[in-house]
């Protein structure tokens, strides 16, 4: 019987992304047949593949689904939340396809979010090497010197390692107020906070308004719809994947 890498079955499953499975997988919470595993294991589709005791299922046929999603203020993006808060979950209610967030914003963050059961797509969207784009509106306080914006646009150290250059346009500025456009090639955690942060700024609203390509747009806070084919075909053709 031919066997797969096990973080690929369960990213096939819809269970979650290859990256998310192989963490889970470091961390003991992944058994096959009873017995844990490690990144980098194989075993065949049959086999009995569990998270934390929840058992995994391959569909027969599953149907791909990509959505976008104008995430509001107030909701983690977890498919659920031990603490009980709001779940962008929550906003899907009426989606027959079980899917799960590529990538995350945090919970006072707002903007573009993307959902899919396509692992192989959300892990390319991910991964680091793709240095896929993102483009965030920032409102700061109090101010912004020349010297913050070159440093932001060369990169500051965050967490003991260098953010990767930026590029930084300065969209509105008033007194006490200044909104930029800031755009990156990394999806480091909390790195958009942590730069302003490391060169004096306070964000006091941050929005994600493209991943690539693909554009937030008008749609309202809240609300979600499915990439159209040309969104589909831009993003893959930008992660390298044209189909």
């Amino acid at each position: 019987m031919e066997k797969t890498r096990i973080q690929k079955i369960i990213a096939d499953s819809g269970f979650c992304s290859r990256r998310k499975a192989e963490e889970l997988m470091s961390k003991g919470r992944v058994k096959v047949n009873g017995h844990p595993v490690k990144p980098g294991d194989k075993c065949g589709y049959r086999d009995l593949i569990t998270i934390d005791g929840e058992r995994i299922y391959m569909p027969r046929k599953k149907n791909l689904v990509y959505l976008m999603m104008n995430k509001p203020r107030g909701y983690v993006t977890t498919v659920s939340d031990e603490l009980d808060r709001r779940c962008v979950m929550d906003l899907l209610e009426d989606v027959e396809e079980r899917v799960y967030p590529v990538g995350r914003l945090d919970r006072n963050s707002e903007g573009l979010l993307l959902f899919t059961n396509d692992g192989e797509f959300a892990n390319s969207i991910m991964h680091p090497s793709r240095h896929i784009s993102k483009t965030y509106r920032v409102t700061v306080r109090p101010d912004v010197n020349d010297d913050q914006l070159v440093q932001l646009s060369e990169g500051v150290e965050i967490d003991g390692k260098k953010t990767l250059p930026a590029t930084i346009v300065v969209k509105e500025k008033e007194p006490g107020r200044v909104v930029l456009l800031m755009t990156i090639k990394e999806g480091r955690n909390r790195q958009i906070r942590k730069m302003c942060e490391a060169v004096g700024l306070e964000v006091a609203r941050l929005r994600r308004i493209s991943i690539g390509p693909l554009k937030l747009g008008m749609l309202k806070p809240g609300t979600w719809r499915e990439l159209t084919a040309e969104e589909l075909r831009a993003l893959r053709t930008a992660i390298g994947k044209a189909k």
